[in-house]
């Protein structure tokens, strides 16, 4: 997989934390990590991302009204972390259960950005 710039929105630090050094581990560059809706849908707009990672919960808002908002503006490719079981209708939602491990992350993110594993 080709390197990625990545916006992660994730509320705990230190999973951010974490989790942005995973993913420059792997090569791609974390534009920005942040914690709120607001801040989401900003630093999209800001940075234009080739993808972004999406806690389902948000310290404020939460991370679906996030990508729908986006979504509004254009096409982001997204995938959504989430430490409970979340159900979705819609057809290609790419769910990424915590904890998770860098295998599944890399599948996830390939599933999102529909690219053959």
């Amino acid at each position: 997989m080709t390197s990625l710039r990545i916006v992660l929105v994730e509320d705990d630090d230190l999973i951010g934390i974490l989790l942005g050094a995973m993913l420059e581990g792997m090569g791609h560059d974390v534009v920005a990590v942040v914690a709120t809706e607001d801040d989401a849908v900003a630093a999209a707009a800001h940075h234009q991302p080739d993808l972004m990672i999406v806690d389902v919960q948000l310290r404020e808002g939460s991370g679906p009204a996030a990508i729908a908002r986006v979504l509004e503006t254009g096409q982001v490719p997204h995938l959504f972390m989430s430490g409970a079981a979340l159900r979705t209708e819609a057809t290609g939602v790419v769910v990424l259960r915590k904890p998770f491990l860098e295998k599944g992350l890399l599948q996830a993110m390939r599933r999102a950005l529909e690219v053959p594993a």
